[in-house]
């Protein structure tokens, strides 16, 4: 059965210049198609992704650039947490869970991405070229104060810094952060607490700092 004519339609407001089709691979449907052109079919995994993407992208960047600590490599995570998403659709029970499961594969992406950057890191140090280059979110994170606790929370082990970075930026609860990390709430409650401790005195000393 032939197609029917696709007529354009509006622009849907996206949270960045980067749409979900084109994180996909596929033509977007807010840029409008040629008088008589045939429209692309639209899945059911196309439509609820669209909606998650919209929904979320700006979160879970938040949340990839506080692990990663760099807003082009954060976005090139939630990027591919989408795409791996929109593969694995058909295999998701419960379309409510797709948000939280977003939220792990990020979290699982972001750890990849600094396991695969201290492993470059090392390399080059061995060969005595490191040079450290400001990161590519530095435009973003001009604020001295975020760019502070930013700093702070790299210093923390790996465990206090994603439990507080889905705490207190994503605001999810104990029971959402520890279905996130796959750990207890009980541990979820001492990671919190150890990692709020150790931030009280590395930001007090930077306050002290700016203070002079």
């Amino acid at each position: 059965m032939e197609g029917k004519p696709c007529q354009p339609v509006g622009r849907v407001p996206r949270p960045t210049n980067v749409t979900i089709h084109a994180v996909l691979g596929a033509p977007s449907l807010s840029s409008g198609f040629p008088a008589g052109a045939e429209c692309p079919a639209v899945s059911d995994a196309d439509t609820a992704i669209e909606t998650l993407y919209v929904a979320h992208w700006d979160q879970l960047v938040r949340l990839s650039v506080l692990l990663v600590r760099d807003q082009g490599q954060a976005e090139e995570v939630v990027q591919d947490a989408f795409v791996e998403l929109h593969r694995r659709w058909e295999r998701i029970d419960d379309p409510d869970r797709a948000p939280a499961y977003l939220r792990q594969t990020v979290v699982n992406r972001s750890r990849s991405a600094l396991r695969h950057r201290g492993v470059v890191q090392r390399h080059l140090a061995r060969q005595h070229q490191l040079d450290v280059a400001p990161g590519a979110d530095e435009p973003v994170l001009a604020d001295s104060r975020r760019r502070s606790v930013l700093d702070a929370l790299q210093r923390l082990p790996r465990r206090q810094r994603e439990v507080l970075a889905l705490r207190y930026y994503l605001d999810l609860s104990e029971a959402e952060i520890a279905e996130t990390l796959g750990i207890s709430r009980g541990a979820v409650k001492s990671h919190a607490s150890r990692g709020t401790a150790a931030l009280r005195p590395l930001l007090a000393a930077h306050d002290l700092k700016d203070g002079q």
